[in-house]
């Protein structure tokens, strides 16, 4: 797994990446926690999402917002991550130019960045967001949805209860044909110490189910 960077709009950004030998293998971008609270790419769920989409045969981008690790600048609101982000996935598409699918995916304030991004980017597939903080931030930007995907909170969660991600889900209009699945893992807390494995199954579950990864070998031991 290789350390790469590449230019971001304020500076160079520290990423790790896994290229899978097929170049036609579907690629996704995966975005980390809050970069004031400790947030980075090596964040233990931010690692689970990323190496989910491995076993599910995606070349992968995890990276560093700018001020995180070696990435330059500094914290920017969300407002220059937004570009970081962006940026990270012009990077992954231009080293991936027939990649047959594009997905993206966050946890916490991962997650908001995520739903932004997918907001202006038509060719995403699918996107996964994992607890994304309804309770802090503005989601008003979040309708309609133009991409179907995958929201999972925990039952247990003391920063984004789930009751407020499913309010927001609801109050959320669709553009046609889109579905968003809501899924709850009992007993979480906000960053899933006990449930990992529950994690890992279910985004290696859903991810299977609506991408062309679902005849891997890897993608089928890890979804039994």
């Amino acid at each position: 797994m290789p350390d790469v960077t590449f230019n971001g709009p304020e500076g160079r950004i520290e990423a790790k990446f896994f290229q899978q030998k097929d170049p036609t293998a579907p690629i996704a971008v995966v975005m980390h926690p809050h970069p004031l609270h400790g947030g980075t790419m090596n964040n233990k769920v931010t690692y689970r999402i990323f190496e989910t989409f491995v076993r599910c045969g995606f070349t992968v981008l995890r990276f560093n917002f700018r001020g995180v690790g070696n990435s330059e600048s500094s914290y920017d609101n969300g407002v220059g991550e937004l570009s970081d982000a962006a940026a990270a996935l012009d990077w992954l598409h231009s080293q991936n130019p027939h990649a047959r699918e594009i997905w993206i995916a966050g946890f916490s304030f991962g997650a908001w960045i995520t739903m932004q991004l997918l907001m202006r980017r038509p060719d995403v597939k699918r996107f996964i967001a994992v607890s994304p903080p309804a309770s802090n931030y503005d989601f008003s930007f979040f309708s309609p949805c133009p991409t179907s995907g995958l929201v999972t909170v925990g039952t247990a969660d003391e920063i984004t209860p789930a009751d407020d991600i499913e309010a927001l889900l609801k109050k959320t209009t669709r553009q046609k044909g889109v579905k968003i699945h809501f899924a709850k893992i009992p007993g979480a807390d906000h960053f899933y110490v006990q449930q990992q494995d529950d994690l890992g199954k279910l985004l290696t579950n859903y991810i299977v189910q609506n991408s062309g990864a679902e005849n891997t070998p890897a993608a089928a031991r890890s979804a039994k």
